[in-house]
């Protein structure tokens, strides 16, 4: 049946919406266990947010540039070398994270498990874009996002059950053991009919070739910047901002994360269904936005006074930054076959990456004008960029996708 959604519960779905949950598992566990595991090493408070910081960059740094380069190896040998390399590469450098003893080494290995994690998701996303037909792009990509935003509440469950060690062990098992369901996925066939034509594929720098190809990139990353100022500044540092903000009861960053990502869950459910009513990606994305930037004002200048209520705007702001999915579905379906996984696989991680930029930032700011300012310069310079991009975006709901650049 032409209307049949089938589709979305094969194989290659449903594992990469579970490669997804991995990747989450493993890129949110430092951001929970920053506070714990750096005390057991021995850090000052003051260290284990300077340090701490520092090591979330060093992992952040890795996103970057295996964002590049996974990106490139999908172009070239296909989608699935990708999902196979890359969980492999995280996976094991999770396990080595159970075993640190010192910063320094603790950081290089958050760098190894950065380049790593790189991989997952947007080459995922690549291929559930590529095998889906177009009306149900938007439901695969946010049944992915959902189930594997999840990750981060098994995560934060996970720590609570577990001495911190062992969960990087959890991390590093579910991601091996994920490689026994990728054995049975198949290759993408419009990735296979441009690896036969011998189009020329992967070359990470005709993103750059002329103007147009190069803004229609950086709208791909300027329209996602704000859901990393949501995660990397707003949930990472929310046991600063409850401080700032005058709430009595120490806020736990672990459970900030948590509480985020649930609302993230059901916003990328929410922002799939809506575009597909709506039948425009943008407008989706952009009801998401403006709502995002609503509860961040609340959240810098609402008055909270307990921490029930911080962690419910945290839900909140999560619902809001729930377009994850679609953001990623622009990409694939902004670029031919050629440089799909490319574009995709980059952009994902240089959203990531943001907090190069932006946890220098708070952490120079916040010293001189305090954390809440820090925080709402911060908001107003990604928001403005993402409504930007938004604005000037051509619209990608029920393109064609078997072509190339």
């Amino acid at each position: 049946m032409s209307n049949s959604i089938r589709p979305l519960f094969t194989l290659p779905v449903i594992v990469a919406a579970l490669g997804y949950f991995v990747d989450v598992y493993d890129l949110l566990l430092f951001n929970i266990v920053r506070v714990p595991s750096l005390h057991d090493l021995g850090l000052s408070e003051a260290d284990v947010s300077l340090i701490g910081g520092r090591i979330l960059n060093y992992q952040q740094a890795g996103l970057l540039i295996g964002g590049i380069l996974w990106g490139i190896l999908g172009d070239k040998r296909g989608r699935l070398s990708v999902l196979f390399g890359s969980i492999i590469t995280y996976s094991l450098a999770n396990v080595a994270c159970g075993f640190v003893q010192d910063p320094q080494l603790y950081a290089l290995l958050r760098l190894v498990a950065g380049v790593g994690l790189a991989g997952e998701l947007g080459a995922g996303i690549t291929l559930v874009s590529e095998i889906l037909p177009p009306r149900l792009r938007g439901y695969g990509s946010s049944l992915v996002a959902s189930v594997g935003l999840l990750g981060a509440v098994v995560a934060y469950f996970t720590v609570s059950l577990f001495n911190w060690r062992t969960t990087y062990f959890i991390g590093g098992g579910l991601g091996l053991g994920l490689l026994v369901l990728r054995v049975s996925i198949l290759e993408s066939g419009m990735f296979k009919r441009v690896q036969e034509a011998g189009v020329v594929r992967g070359n990470f720098w005709a993103l750059f070739r002329n103007r147009a190809v190069t803004l229609r990139y950086l709208r791909c990353m300027g329209i996602a910047v704000p859901t990393y100022l949501i995660i990397g500044i707003l949930a990472t540092f929310g046991n600063e901002f409850g401080k700032a903000i005058g709430i009595e009861e120490v806020i736990q960053p672990g459970r900030c994360v948590m509480f985020t990502y649930i609302g993230t869950v059901t916003g990328d459910l929410f922002s799939g269904f809506l575009s597909q009513w709506l039948r425009s990606r943008r407008k989706a994305i952009g009801l998401m936005m403006g709502l995002t930037f609503s509860f961040v004002a609340i959240y810098l200048f609402g008055d909270i006074g307990t921490a029930g209520a911080f962690y419910a705007v945290c839900v909140a702001l999560g619902f809001g930054i729930g377009y994850i999915a679609m953001f990623l579905t622009i990409t694939a379906e902004s670029f031919g076959t050629n440089l799909r996984a490319t574009a995709t696989t980059s952009v994902a991680n240089n959203v990531r990456a943001t907090t190069l930029l932006t946890i220098p930032a708070f952490q120079a700011m916040k010293q001189t004008m305090g954390v809440i300012e820090a925080g709402a310069i911060l908001a107003v310079v990604c928001f403005g960029i993402g409504f930007w991009s938004l604005i000037t975006i051509e619209e990608t709901f029920g393109k064609e996708l078997d072509y190339s650049e």
